[in-house]
């Protein structure tokens, strides 16, 4: 995404610590919302959070399970005049240490939303704790669509022609969310308390559709970006990103066959019959609960006119008597 990863003819020197992928736990992002969240409410500025990252190296990929927040603040006119909190960051990873021996400080978090120019300074300072530390950037905002990390280690490039000296770059680093057993029942958990129960499943799916198709369309509009920067020769060509571009192209399927056609079409009239279907159930439910309705008004209106009559009649079956003893009264004088 960055135009340091897209530098041909430049020799990369990989340190130690090797690894090809970051995988980011849902506590990670919860831990950095929040940090992010509290110090929003706190500053009136807009102004990014950096924290520290633990985990664990294993089989070439790089864990990352756990997160704290340290103190940093920086110059926002002048990026060399910053300060991040040694003292608090080596108290808060002992007690980490004590809890959980396995992991480590891995590298460190920002919520960017990109890399800045004093990034590679603070980077270094957490190589006294990791011989390659990850830098991940968790983007808090909701809008942007697709996954909110990107992850990025820090490399030594050094160009063949010899016009300029080594210097250290950040070079993006594959990343992925996972969560062990425990952690999705707990995620499960939190999505059913989240969840809107109003949404029928189907709208779920729509939107799910929309968000999908809205990161292919971002993704699609970064790569013209990208070309049209190398066909102005803003950047040089890469080799290897026109390869995975081409293989991309070539997996589309070719629309212009008369089966694909009609396969589409078959799936579309399928699917358009059952929407036609639920309209007419849905109609024909709305219906007849119309009729029952009703029938439950009328039923009630006619019990409360009996319930009406019979307080009615009990007041006439008194005055019967007493009418009767009146006309023998006037019978006997007569």
């Amino acid at each position: 995404r960055h135009s340091v990863s897209m530098v041909a003819s430049v020799e990369v020197v990989k340190p130690r610590g090797q690894y090809d992928e970051v995988v980011v736990h849902p506590l990670v992002l919860l831990s950095v919302v929040d940090h992010f969240r509290r110090v929003e409410e706190d500053d009136s500025e807009d102004k990014r959070v950096v924290g520290v990252l633990l985990g664990e190296y294993r089989k070439g990929r790089l864990d990352v399970t756990s997160s704290f927040a340290v103190p940093f603040e920086e110059d926002e006119n002048d990026a060399s005049i910053w300060f991040l909190d040694h003292s608090y960051l080596e108290k808060m990873s002992g007690m980490f240490r004590r809890i959980n021996a396995k992991e480590k400080v891995v590298g460190w978090y920002s919520t960017g939303p990109k890399i800045r120019t004093n990034d590679v300074d603070i980077h270094e300072l957490f190589t006294d704790y990791h011989p390659n530390p990850a830098f991940v950037i968790v983007d808090v905002s909701p809008d942007n669509v697709g996954i909110p990390t990107s992850a990025y280690r820090l490399e030594n490039e050094i160009r063949d022609d010899g016009t300029q000296k080594e210097e250290k770059t950040f070079v993006h680093v594959p990343s992925s969310i996972e969560a062990f057993e425990a952690e999705e029942i707990g995620v499960e958990h939190l999505l059913r308390d989240v969840k809107d129960n109003t949404v029928s499943t189907l709208a779920t799916q729509v939107a799910e559709k929309i968000t999908s198709l809205q990161g292919l369309e971002k993704r699609l509009v970064e790569i013209k970006k990208y070309m049209d920067l190398v066909v102005d020769g803003t950047l040089p060509v890469n080799h290897e990103i026109m390869g995975l571009l081409q293989d991309s192209f070539n997996l589309l399927p070719n629309l212009n066959l008369e089966d694909y056609v009609k396969a589409f079409a078959v799936k579309t009239n399928d699917m358009m019959l059952v929407v036609y279907l639920s309209s007419l159930i849905r109609s024909v439910v709305a219906l007849h609960d119309l009729i029952n309705n009703k029938r439950q008004m009328k039923e009630a209106e006619q019990a409360a006119d009996a319930a009406a009559a019979a307080k009615a009649n009990p007041k006439k079956e008194k005055e019967g008597p007493e009418t009767g003893k009146e006309d023998d009264k006037e019978n006997a004088k007569k």
